[in-house]
């Protein structure tokens, strides 16, 4: 198949350098990511995933996890399914 059609895309440095972080450890390039992305569009017919807006709930948690306020970490699956139930 030819592949002369290009791509052109503005993404914030951040993002961009923690995606490709995440891309590299799958062992894909961001020329296959977007492509893949682009195959899966054609096949679903549509974007490939579930687009939600989030309830206020979700908004303020994320926006406080985001600030590292209110973040438990745990160990385990387990440990976190036990504090559920205290």
């Amino acid at each position: 198949m030819e592949k002369s059609a290009t791509v052109h895309a503005r993404i914030e440095p951040k993002t961009k350098k923690k995606a490709e972080g995440v891309l590299k450890k799958l062992g894909m390039s961001p020329t296959e990511a977007i492509r893949l992305f682009y195959n899966q569009i054609c096949l679903c017919g549509g974007i490939p995933f579930p687009l939600l807006i989030p309830n206020e709930t979700t908004k303020k948690t994320l926006k406080k996890s985001s600030q590292d306020e209110d973040v438990q970490s745990f160990d385990s699956l387990e440990e976190m399914f036990d504090s559920w139930e205290k």
